[in-house]
């Protein structure tokens, strides 16, 4: 019912009922390009107020290199406590390999601190036992570019360790491929994917360590907000953990439900009802 669908202005208004609030960051925070003004500040006032804030991504890249990125985008580190990434999560996986030869998809060296410090050499697949993908080589790239490298690696029974489960995301103005997506191609091919960030629970169990670090004491998950854009990570990842989600509408999901016109509050409901996420309300853009 969209009638249970609160109507909120920003954050302010859903402030006193969080102690801490798990965001994610690229759509919501920033787009890729620059960070979003008024998602920093709202951030940055929720933290006044005496919240804490962990933000939670499905970057392919260890916690370390991100803060410096964030930097760069124009995300002050007075919006947020700490951060757990995909990339994080994923180095345990990865380490499960050590001594042995992995695979690596992505931008060349963009995700070199992946591996730092693990002792797994890159190859290429022909002598390789895992296939780590960290996104598509290149922005213009599909999934589909990639069938048949991936035959391949299902014909040597390569297991696909995917360090962002996200399939697309917002850069720019641009919506591009993501990870995910080729997890996904080699799923349906019959290959075994093994991911770690959103919506899995691993990452979400090392958010809320931190939050509960931050604040200093233990938190009652109905007081912990989830922040995203996406129904498939963001709200399923919400609904499994238990917590309740503020839901970003104008990212990936823009155009569909049409974020900055007119918004159909059930369209909203109707699209984030599979994953069973419980709704505190909607914005086009996080705001304060």
């Amino acid at each position: 019912m969209t009638s249970q669908l609160p109507t909120i202005s920003g954050l302010s208004d859903l402030a006193g009922s969080y102690d801490a609030v798990l965001s994610d960051v690229w759509g919501v925070v920033h787009n890729g390009v620059s960070a979003f003004p008024s998602a920093v500040d709202a951030l940055v006032e929720y933290r006044k107020a005496g919240g804490k804030v962990v933000f939670i991504t499905n970057a392919p890249r260890p916690s370390g290199p991100l803060i410096e990125m964030l930097d760069r985008l124009g995300v002050t580190r007075g919006a947020y406590d700490a951060i757990v990434s995909s990339g994080d999560a994923t180095r345990v996986m990865i380490g499960k390999y050590s001594g042995k030869a992995i695979h690596h998809v992505g931008p060349a060296t963009e995700d070199d601190a992946l591996y730092e410090g693990l002792n797994v050499r890159r190859t290429g697949a022909d002598e390789a036992e895992a296939v780590v993908v960290t996104d598509l080589d290149t922005d213009d790239d599909t999934p589909e570019m990639y069938r048949e490298r991936a035959k391949f690696w299902l014909q040597r029974k390569l297991p696909m360790i995917c360090a962002n489960p996200d399939r697309v995301v917002e850069h720019g103005d641009k919506i591009i491929y993501c990870g995910g997506a080729l997890g996904d191609l080699y799923a349906a091919m019959g290959g075994m994917v093994l991911m770690a960030g959103k919506p899995y629970q691993p990452i979400y169990e090392e958010a809320f360590r931190l939050a509960e670090q931050a604040a200093g004491k233990s938190l009652d998950k109905s007081r912990v907000l989830a922040i995203g854009d996406s129904v498939r990570t963001d709200a399923t990842g919400a609904a499994k953990f238990g917590l309740d989600l503020l839901f970003v509408t104008g990212s990936i999901h823009a155009a569909e439900l049409d974020a900055f016109g007119k918004p159909d509050p059930q369209a909203i409901v109707d699209l984030v009802a599979p994953s069973r996420a419980n709704l505190a309300g909607f914005l086009p853009r996080l705001t304060w």
